[in-house]
């Protein structure tokens, strides 16, 4: 499975400007191939698709295409495949759509470890209804959520579940196989937000064993669109059109209006390009796309493996569970520094990281107490040069 890192970093023209650029969770940097997508796409595509104008059927076209991509990246039927300017705005048009029988007498669960676009319109949703929110707890220790507690807040009046494959600040990856176990059992729908994870691991439906997924691409140096997949498009016959157009069937039902034929192109290229991270990957798209994604896992995790080893060498730093199983994002606190001001001095050097990010899961383990936590990502990008980078400018407050 090669992974040629000189030539992955090849396709990212802005990587020329000398930053280290450690903060994918508020985009990854563009791929050329991606950018050029989106221009040319606004360039061919002015209009939407809906009349039958060439410069609509091409519009079209490009709706289907993007489906398929997206079904692609996760093992989906095209068919199950909504598309949506972002998650918070999926998910809302999801919560709008929901029968009244999954509200009255129900309950939902939700957990801390969850970002807010999927958590804010499941809370207001409930709140509507009167539907109880029930909560999952992290693991205040390491950010973990433990799989186990979810026997005890699942229970037959549950009709929705919602649940991160991984954290978006400690990286900690979520066991769902037994989550989705005592959703089946409880005949809850399972939601799965697998957007961090995306850039770093092949996802597959089947195997995650959720009704419905949440990615977005922004994450994997997409356009800023997300899609919500479906495992059995069966189901959204069941719910409630929130589209704008009366006449809209399949997917589209829950897609309030049409996305930019422009976004979508952006969105099939950046899906082509992470079927190219690996260089000797053949097959169709599917299998390009997962042979990739194992090229790519293997890279990063070695990285990521001798980032959280360095910044545990630090006397200053201390690691948000540095043993967790996760993908290559990483939370730590430098004793004494309030998190602004460390992500000011890494901006001084060239190094974009995050702090502030909205976030119950590092609001329960305490890090707003002594000044908020720096968060950090691996990109397909990242070097272990900018690595050392990082760990010599933290070093600096010791």
């Amino acid at each position: 499975m090669p992974f040629d890192i000189a030539s992955v970093r090849g396709l990212f023209p802005v990587l020329g400007d000398g930053w280290i650029y450690f903060d994918p969770q508020a985009g990854m940097q563009i791929p050329d191939s991606v950018a050029s997508a989106v221009s040319r796409g606004f360039r061919a595509f002015p209009v939407v698709a809906g009349t039958h104008s060439p410069q609509a059927r091409a519009a079209a076209a490009t709706v289907d295409d993007a489906r398929s991509a997206v079904a692609d990246l996760l093992g989906a039927d095209p068919a199950g495949v909504v598309l949506g300017s972002s998650r918070a705005a999926l998910m809302a048009g999801l919560i709008d759509a929901l029968p009244v029988n999954a509200w009255l007498n129900r309950n939902v669960v939700l957990s801390r470890s969850d970002d807010e676009a999927v958590l804010l319109p499941a809370v207001a949703g409930a709140a509507r209804h009167g539907t109880q929110v029930r909560w999952a707890e992290i693991d205040v220790e390491d950010g973990s959520l433990p799989a186990w507690q979810f026997a005890e807040v699942v229970d037959d009046r549950t009709s929705l579940l919602a649940v991160t494959l991984a954290s978006s600040v400690t990286g900690a990856i979520t066991d769902i196989g037994p989550i989705a176990g005592h959703a089946r059992a409880a005949g809850a729908h399972l939601l799965v937000d697998a957007t961090t994870a995306a850039p770093y691991v092949p996802l597959s439906m089947a195997e995650l064993g959720a009704d419905v997924v949440l990615v977005s691409a922004e994450r994997w140096g997409g356009p800023r669109v997300a899609a919500m997949v479906f495992a059995d498009p069966a189901l959204l016959s069941t719910l409630t059109r929130v589209s704008m157009n009366p006449a809209a069937t399949g997917p589209a039902r829950l897609e309030r209006e049409p996305m930019p034929s422009a976004m979508l192109s952006g969105l099939i290229a950046s899906i082509e390009y992470l079927s190219r991270l690996d260089s000797s990957a053949t097959g169709s798209r599917r299998e390009r796309v997962v042979a990739s994604m194992d090229a790519t896992y293997e890279y990063v995790h070695r990285l990521l493996f001798y980032l959280v080893n360095a910044l545990t060498h630090l006397s200053t730093v201390r690691v948000v569970g540095p043993d967790v199983h996760r993908v290559p994002v990483v939370s730590f606190v430098v004793r004494g520094v309030a998190a602004v001001d460390v992500c000011t001095r890494l901006s001084d050097n060239g190094i974009a990281a995050l702090s502030g990010i909205p976030s119950r899961a590092l609001e329960a383990i305490g890090v707003d107490e002594i000044g908020g936590a720096v968060t950090v990502g691996l990109s397909s990008y990242s070097t272990p040069y900018e690595v050392d980078q990082l760990v010599r400018v933290l070093g600096s407050f010791g």
